[in-house]
């Protein structure tokens, strides 16, 4: 989840989407003009950073969390995995996603079927070898089982996520914890469960702390775009700052529109296929 990212899948936010803000638990209504814009130069911060900018453009029902591309499917070294989402509005996602990876050239590997629940934010790649899962209100124990069972050579660790705010609020994984590099992390320890923050001390990786004050505002949220090359949402400068220290390059897009307002920092709003 480090290495420098080659190609990524995107969606565009549409006008239509934000009529349905409340139903998706978006925390106020996107302008769809800014929203636009901003996603338009959330891309061109991809594509500068050497990566081929992958648009989806199979059709989907009303969704503004269409534009949270990383969580309906996990990619691996036997294709593509599409995941059944917790949310359940956002499950009319997956069949358009895996139109578009396929049309991308990513055979389906596998596919999770009822009960398992799964989504993209709960699963981290520490290494080729291993992943990480976080077992909370959006990835159910038939979920582990299903990516146990289509990823039949990987280490699956398993961690149970905090309750914090309930079913009502999104809590990912990726809510704690980014990897910037083989022995670098981004992270709120606070949240963190404590066999994970003794497994990553054990694997040498370094955590740059986030401050209570930036946890809310998704510091920990940050997509690598290259080993210790990031792309961040604007406005966590103390992150920023402790990142920079660790020897980051940090560079920042405007999200009051497509992060803010759906609570979907970079990593949510891209879906990586291929990184080298």
């Amino acid at each position: 989840m480090t290495a420098a990212l080659r190609r990524v899948l995107v969606r565009a936010p549409r006008a239509e989407d934000r009529v349905a803000w409340r139903a998706y638990g978006w925390r106020a209504e996107p302008d769809p003009v800014k929203a636009a814009e901003e996603h338009e130069a959330f891309c061109t911060l991809l594509a500068g950073a050497g990566a081929e900018v992958v648009s989806g453009q199979t059709p989907i029902g009303l969704c503004p969390d269409q534009i949270y591309v990383h969580d309906p499917a996990l990619v691996s070294d036997r294709g593509a995995i599409l995941l059944r989402p917790g949310k359940e509005g956002r499950r009319i996602e997956v069949d358009a996603m895996a139109a578009d990876l396929v049309e991308a050239g990513l055979p389906i590997a596998a596919r999770l079927e009822a009960p398992a629940l799964a989504e993209g934010g709960d699963l981290i790649w520490l290494d080729e070898r291993t992943l990480l899962v976080g077992r909370g209100y959006r990835t159910n124990d038939a979920g582990v089982q299903a990516l146990t069972e289509a990823l039949p050579d990987v280490e699956i660790v398993v961690f149970d996520l905090p309750h914090l705010r309930g079913r009502s609020e999104v809590l990912h994984l990726m809510s704690l914890l980014s990897l910037l590099d083989d022995d670098l992390a981004v992270a709120y320890p606070p949240l963190m469960p404590v066999r994970l923050v003794e497994l990553l001390e054990g694997r040498g990786v370094e955590l740059v702390v986030v401050p209570y004050e930036e946890f809310e505002t998704m510091g920990p949220n940050i997509l690598a775009l290259a080993p210790r090359v990031a792309l961040a949402l604007e406005g966590n400068e103390e992150t920023r700052r402790r990142l920079e220290r660790a020897g980051v390059d940090v560079s920042v897009y405007s999200g009051d529109e497509i992060s803010r307002k759906g609570d979907g920092g970079p990593t949510c709003l891209t879906r990586p296929l291929l990184r080298r």
